[in-house]
């Protein structure tokens, strides 16, 4: 059964944890990360971070704008200029997250090295 469908007629400890497990969908996703972690610094615009994220798609990039936005991560300001100017800034709740990120980023460096070499031993063991 997917994680989806475990919080539809659970327990409240079921339900606590799904809608946790909602949370971190939100924020950990590959490109929500990536631009939290542009607009940390201070306001930034849609084709700074275009450019700075690689891969992402215009489309991919709007949708995740307005999704952190929504969700209260990032707030949006449009300036009454032609063309119009926006900016895009982190909020106090996703300055919080950014100290958690920062740990975690950490831990990852700290253990890319043994997990890459775990998953090589495995994949040799296995054939």
């Amino acid at each position: 059964m997917s994680q989806r469908n475990i919080c539809v007629t659970e327990p409240a400890e079921v339900t606590q944890a799904c809608r946790v497990l909602d949370v971190l969908n939100r924020v950990a996703g590959k490109w929500s990360i990536s631009v939290l972690m542009e607009a940390r610094n201070g306001p930034v615009r849609f084709t700074e971070l275009e450019r700075a994220i690689h891969g992402i798609s215009r489309r991919m990039l709007t949708l995740t704008l307005r999704s952190l936005e929504r969700d209260g991560l990032l707030t949006r300001t449009v300036y009454p200029t032609v063309p119009p100017k926006v900016e895009y800034e982190a909020t106090v709740m996703a300055r919080e997250l950014f100290e958690y990120l920062s740990g975690l980023t950490a831990w990852a460096e700290r253990h890319e090295p043994a997990m890459t070499a775990s998953r090589e031993a495995y994949d040799r063991a296995a054939g």
